[in-house]
């Protein structure tokens, strides 16, 4: 903390001036990163995020940082490094995740999933936007100060870990664990996207979310249906009626009390978000349909931002493989995602599903839910000093004013950190909406990691006093 003293920092002209001389090498590393299909769900992957997370850790140490651990969890490694010679400063921390998605399914994508290919100006591979790449531009900007200034112009905390996308379930108990290493002034998340290359945005709100697995069983074992069909309950058909009425026909979730905590947003917000963020036309377009669903009352920019959904993410049962087999599966299970608003709870929708499971009788079929993942939705103060650093950061990097955004999304760590840590986040996205995260083909536009590389530079400098900011404004 600086207590009162204004600090002044030059621009990082010699940090910028590396960072662009060795563009190459950086995006030949970040191809090496997103090599490793760390992919957290799947157990069979789990030697592959360790050794993920034992090359992060090198590349860290590579560059120039100091006490970095890969702590392990009961589940995939925490990578933890950090830099703390400027005591007059104040201390950013950098959060990320190393882990990813499932590629499935593999015959969708047009080069193998973690052999990263380069197509004009986009490399292709699972991770490369998310998060692999954008947590990649915070790495690469701090190489750049480390080894052409030989300092950082703050002081600088990493946590990256390997469980974001199966809702972080050890996070709170490391951050409960390592207050006083992963203490803060702020802290910058980049795993979100902005609107276009020409068009950065600064994301200020993100949906919470809800992962459950409803599973449906009825007889003992598989049946053959010719000889049991029409006489026994069938699971996979029981499950498809209960998940068909979830919604109604115009897109509302049907749970009981599902809306009664939903805040009412006034016409200046969404006039605003109408401004700035994409229209109709636009989702479509990044999302490759011709046609929308949902609640016809909003936008659909305001349907996957202001307001929450569930989404049905997987059904597994019966038969799926070629050709036909006439068979009455024993059970089936759905995979079911909520994406919550301010004042919701996944607590308490958890609960309310819950209930209404219990209350649903079908004949010969035992209906059960297990949890999966929890997190909070987050609202960020777009007036705190160090959003003022990121616009200004942005306007640098990328040459234009960024606009502020929603985001449908969720990330668990932005409620953790303000709960557990009292540290305010910033969340700086690099990616670009058809950046296809989490389906096949996902990539990372170049130039955006760039110009993210010169964004989190200027930031750094900012936080670190050259706006004439006071340390204890953060």
């Amino acid at each position: 903390m600086i207590a009162g003293k204004v600090v002044s920092t030059a621009p990082p002209l010699r940090a910028l001036r590396y960072a662009q001389a060795n563009r190459p090498r950086f995006v030949a590393e970040l191809g090496a990163f997103v090599r490793f299909p760390s992919v957290s769900a799947q157990p069979k992957h789990a030697a592959d995020v360790a050794r993920c997370a034992d090359w992060l850790a090198g590349h860290l140490r590579r560059i120039g940082m100091e006490g970095v651990t890969t702590v392990r969890t009961p589940r995939h490694p925490i990578v933890y490094a950090a830099w703390r010679h400027r005591p007059d400063r104040p201390t950013v921390l950098i959060y990320g995740h190393y882990d990813v998605q499932p590629a499935d399914p593999l015959s969708e994508w047009t080069s193998p999933p973690f052999a990263p290919t380069l197509r004009g100006n986009d490399l292709y591979g699972r991770g490369t936007s998310d998060d692999k790449g954008q947590m990649f531009v915070h790495v690469k900007a701090l190489e750049a100060y480390l080894q052409s200034v030989g300092a950082l112009p703050v002081n600088v905390v990493c946590l990256f870990e390997g469980e974001e996308e199966i809702g972080s379930p050890n996070l709170a108990a490391f951050l409960d664990a390592h207050r006083r290493a992963l203490a803060a002034d702020v802290a910058v998340v980049s795993d979100m996207p902005i609107l276009a290359p020409d068009r950065p945005a600064i994301t200020y709100a993100m949906r919470g979310g809800l992962g459950l697995e409803l599973e449906a069983c009825g007889p003992s074992h598989d049946l053959h249906s010719g000889l049991f069909g029409g006489a026994i309950a069938n699971p996979l058909q029981a499950l498809c009626q209960v998940i068909a009425g979830l919604h109604d026909r115009e897109g509302h979730v049907t749970l009981p009390g599902f809306y009664d905590r939903v805040r009412a947003w006034g016409v200046a917000e969404r006039a605003a978000m109408a401004r700035s963020g994409p229209c109709d036309a636009d989702l479509l377009r990044d999302a490759g349909a011709t046609q929308s669903v949902g609640e016809p009352e909003y936008s659909l920019y305001e349907r996957v931002t202001l307001r929450p959904s569930l989404t049905v993410n997987g059904i597994v049962g019966g038969y799926s493989g070629p050709g036909g087999k006439a068979v009455l599966p024993s059970r089936a299970l759905a995979k079911l995602s909520f994406r919550l608003v301010l004042d919701q709870t996944p607590q308490e929708i958890a609960r309310l599903f819950r209930l209404h499971i219990a209350r649903i009788a079908l004949p010969g079929i035992q209906l059960s839910v297990r949890t999966h993942l929890m997190a909070q939705s987050a609202l960020v103060d777009r007036d705190h000093p160090a959003i003022r650093a990121a616009v200004r950061a942005y306007r640098n990097g990328f040459g234009v004013t960024p606009v502020f955004i929603r985001s449908g999304g969720t990330i668990p760590v932005v409620s953790l950190l303000q709960e557990r840590l009292r540290t305010r986040t910033v969340l700086m996205g690099f990616a670009l909406p058809d950046d296809r995260m989490h389906a096949p083909n996902e990539k990372f536009h170049l130039p955006n990691f760039y110009n993210g590389i010169a964004t989190s530079l200027w930031f750094l400098a900012a936080i670190g006093g050259s706006d004439g900011y006071h340390a204890h404004d953060y």
